[in-house]
This record gives structure tokens, sequence and C-alpha cells, in this order.
């Protein structure tokens, strides 16, 4: 195989891959709290096909992120659904350490603690934040920096957390949540951050982007391959013509 097909081949296993990524972010459109993944190599591809009418991927960054960007902010009207607005993330404490979510869909536990859907503790500035005994969610509120009050009194505030520049070196950890890649990178406390209660912070995935990329992939994809099965043919032209 050529170095050129070996390049295409490797265009189109990139193409497939964000492929993936499209359809991935197109499935969770309705997931809370749900940050769309991005990959730029269609685009990088197009522009280089285009401007050298070549079909060499050559020097193409095949790396992807995050978009951290705001997500709607929808009212529920559930006590214990949260919506982060600006930068910043809600602590999770799990046995392998902290993760980090913008999903604010909490409850309680059986002691009263606020958790996750998966009964994790979400952690508060002073440890675990607990709902005394006797105390309903409806007499549960939450200010905008996040301090937790019940019947009148306050018994906690979230942590809510940034990571500035950082942002874009976490690492997906499942279930909407992420993880610091290594010790190196410390979160600090959010600031200019509001917490909305009765609120729940949308996906920020935009169909109509998605389907542009999913269009503009599978368009490359057909190109790539219509490339490949020409050297091909080509190929055994010529093994037919030297094999006489």
């Amino acid at each position: 195989m050529s170095e050129i097909t070996t390049q295409v081949s490797s265009s189109v296993n990139a193409l497939m891959q964000e492929l993936d990524i499209i359809t991935h972010n197109m499935a969770n459109s309705s997931t809370v709290g749900y940050k769309r993944r991005c990959n730029a190599f269609s685009k990088s591809l197009e522009a280089q096909q285009s401007g050298a009418n070549s079909q060499t991927p050559a020097g193409i960054d095949l790396q992807t992120m995050f978009d951290f960007s705001q997500g709607n902010v929808i009212e529920t009207g559930r006590p214990l659904d949260f919506a982060v607005c600006g930068k910043g993330f809600f602590v999770i404490e799990t046995p392998e350490g902290p993760l980090y979510t913008r999903n604010g869909m909490f409850q309680t536990n059986q002691n009263g603690q606020i958790v996750d859907s998966q009964g994790r503790s979400v952690a508060g500035q002073s440890g675990p934040i607990t709902i005394p005994n006797g105390i309903g969610l409806s007499q549960v509120n939450v200010a905008n920096d996040g301090s937790v009050s019940a019947g009148g009194a306050v018994i906690g505030k979230f942590r809510i957390v940034d990571f500035g520049d950082n942002e874009k070196n976490l690492l997906p950890a499942g279930l909407n949540c992420f993880r610091i890649p290594d010790e190196n990178i410390r979160p600090v406390d959010a600031e200019h951050t509001v917490v909305k209660q009765g609120y729940q912070e949308s996906s920020n995935v935009r169909m109509v982007d998605e389907l542009v990329g999913m269009i503009t992939v599978s368009r490359l994809y057909e190109a790539n391959m219509k490339f490949i099965s020409a050297r091909k043919e080509a190929s055994g032209s010529l093994m037919s013509v030297a094999m006489g």
C-alpha cells in the first residue's frame, strides 16, 4: 500500500471516530448537564483538501476535547434540582477520589445526606450536607452562593470549584462526571458563580451543528473511500499489465 493510500486509510478511521463522537453527542442532546465533545478533524481535513487538492491528511490534529460552554437553564421547580450558572462544577465524593459534574439533579439518602443519582455524596464546604430529620424538601432553600438552609437554619454550602485554563484537561469519568488527569491540577473555589435551585442545566448540544458535522464527515468519508477504491483499481490494472 502506498504512503498516500495509507494516509487516506488513516483519515477514514479518524472520520469514523468523529462520527462516533457526533452520534454520541446527538444521543445526549437531552441529558442534563451534558457537555458535548468536539473533534475538528473533518474541518481540518476539508481545509487541507480544498486548499491543496490533496488527499493527504498529514499534520492534522486528531485530538478531541470537551465544550464546557453553558447550556440553557430550565426551570423544574424540583427542590433538589440545581443549575450552576457560570464557570464551576459540583464536587462528587467517591472512594476513588472526587469527581466533578454540572449535573445538579440530586436527592437524599436514608441518612438525609444530599447525594447524586448514584448515591454518592455531594460535597459541601465542610463535608456532606445533611437535611435534619423532620425537615421536608419544601423547607430546603439554596441561596445563589450555594448556601443551603433547612427550616430557616443554614446547614451547609455546596462546594463549587473551577479549573481555570486547566478545564480543557479534565477527563471523562462516566455519568456526566469528570476527573483530573494528575495531581498537578488543583481546583479552586469558583468565583462569580450562581447556583439556581429548582433549575436544571440542559445539554449544550446543538442538533443543527451536529447534523451539519455529520453531513461533512459523511461526505469526506465517501470521497476518501472512492479514492481508495480508485487506487486499488489502478493497482489491479497495472498488475494485470505486468502479468501479461
